[in-house]
C-alpha cells in the first residue's frame, strides 16, 4: 500500500470468471484529505486510481505497472467522512502477453463515483 493506512478491504467476491467485487473502508482521518480539502475532504483521483492497482494486484498476485489509462470518468465526489465505504466492480482479464485488461466500475452506496478502463503490464 503506498498510502500507509489509507483503506481496508472489507470483502472481496469473486462473481464470475474474471469479475470481482470488492468493499473497502477508506479511512477518513487520512492526513491526504487534510490538504484535500480543509473542511471539505474529497478523495483525489490519483488515490482511486492507485487502490485499483493494488486491488487488482492482489488479485492476480502480481507486481504491476500502469501502461495505459482509457475513459477515465469521475462521476461523483467522495467524500470519506459521509460515505467511506466504497464497492469496486473489477473485471480483470490477463492477455496471452501478460498484459492485464481492467474495467472498473466504483460506487459509494447506489451512486456510481468512478468508471475506467485500464492496461497494466506485469513486471
Amino acid at each position: 500500500m503506498v498510502l500507509k493506512d489509507f483503506y481496508k478491504v472489507l470483502s472481496e467476491e469473486k462473481t464470475g470468471d474474471a469479475k470481482y467485487n470488492i468493499r473497502i473502508l477508506v479511512n477518513a482521518n487520512h492526513e491526504v484529505f487534510k490538504g484535500h480539502f480543509p473542511g471539505n475532504p474529497i478523495m483525489p483521483g490519483v488515490c482511486m486510481i492507485q487502490i485499483i492497482k493494488e486491488l487488482t494486484e492482489s488479485v492476480t498476485k502480481s507486481t504491476l505497472m500502469i501502461q495505459t489509462l482509457t475513459n477515465v470518468k469521475f462521476m461523483a465526489l467522495i467524500n470519506p467522512e459521509t460515505s467511506p465505504e466504497l464497492r469496486l466492480e473489477l473485471e480483470i482479464v490477463i492477455t496471452e502477453d501478460d498484459l492485464v485488461k481492467v474495467k472498473n466500475t466504483t460506487y459509494f452506496n447506489d451512486t456510481v463515483a468512478l468508471k475506467l478502463s485500464n492496461v497494466y503490464k506485469k513486471l
